[in-house]
């Protein structure tokens, strides 16, 4: 005798929230899985119903996205604060703010939100920084998270480009060459070039083999159970599901998405390029990006 698994209307508002499918679509889903949570957004995944790209668990919150990159190009920081509403997101005294941790992460370099929570701020600490804030402007005020780069040793630079509408998105880039010329100053540019295209392409992996093995095989999965292929020979079907997975993980990839500067090549082949001119060999070594609102807070003490 067969289980009837009760869909709560719950489930399906997460499952529309992770999918962005209809109602219908993801009551049907669920249905289908048994209740499974993820095994719905993988059917709604194979029947092209929801984005293959889009993250789970988004947070709303308003806020900022600010960073700091250093003179020389060497180190670069950039800090997520949020607040509750958008009115005090552009609020003067908010914005410098987040001007202030941007420095203080540039300058002291913390490796998490809670270290940089104990650095001396011009109010004492960051965190009596940010209680004053929260006093004066009545909302909650939290560091969400932060990235810092600093090669210390090396002839490589970093790069910075925070979204010029309202700080929503930002990016750091670290690019290595072999050598320096020019005092580092082409590289300088090229770095803040490359994290101006991570805003807009938003990639996921910075080359292939930074692809987890696993993601490849669940793309490979779903892209085999889409509907399309049901009457394809194996032989057949297995030949267009790597196509597809490998056009997949080409969008996913910094190295080998469209340059957004330069559509006709690659972000490596472009950079292989711009070295080939200057004589030295430049190459990504990672990558942050923060889009407001993704991804979890980290748990922080009451300021």
């Amino acid at each position: 005798m067969s289980t009837v698994v009760e869909i709560s209307a719950s489930m399906v508002k997460d499952l529309r929230e992770k999918s962005g499918a209809a109602m219908m679509d993801c009551k049907k889903a669920l249905v289908e899985a048994g209740g499974d949570f993820e095994k719905a957004f993988e059917i709604l995944r194979q029947k092209g119903a929801a984005a293959a790209g889009k993250k789970a668990s988004r947070i709303t919150s308003e806020g900022l996205v600010v960073g700091q990159v250093s003179e020389c190009g060497k180190a670069c920081a950039l800090v997520e604060v949020n607040c509750e509403t958008d009115f005090v997101a552009r609020n003067e005294e908010f914005q410098a703010l987040g001007k202030e941790l941007a420095a203080i992460a540039l300058k002291e370099k913390p490796a998490t939100v809670e270290a940089l929570l104990e650095k001396p701020s011009s109010k004492g600490t960051v965190k009596e920084l940010i209680t004053e804030a929260i006093a004066k402007t009545g909302e909650n005020i939290q560091v969400k998270r932060l990235e810092v780069f600093d090669l210390k040793d090396g002839t490589g630079s970093t790069g910075l480009y925070i979204h010029t509408l309202g700080g929503k998105m930002g990016a750091i880039v670290e690019l290595s060459t072999d050598k320096c010329v020019n005092g580092c100053a082409d590289t300088k540019a090229l770095a803040r070039e490359v994290a101006m295209h991570v805003v807009s392409a938003k990639p996921t992996y910075l080359d292939r083999e930074a692809v987890p093995a696993e993601m490849i095989e669940n793309e490979r999965r779903i892209e085999s159970g889409k509907a399309d292929l049901a009457d394809k020979k194996p032989e057949m079907r297995d030949k267009i599901v790597a196509g597809r997975v490998d056009k997949i993980l080409a969008e996913r990839c910094l190295t080998e998405q469209p340059f957004v500067k330069e559509q006709s090549t690659s972000v490596g082949k472009y950079l292989a390029a711009k070295g080939k001119e200057l004589g030295i060999t430049i190459k990504p070594v990672r990558f942050a990006l923060f889009i407001l609102g993704e991804g979890d807070a980290p748990q922080q003490a009451e300021a």
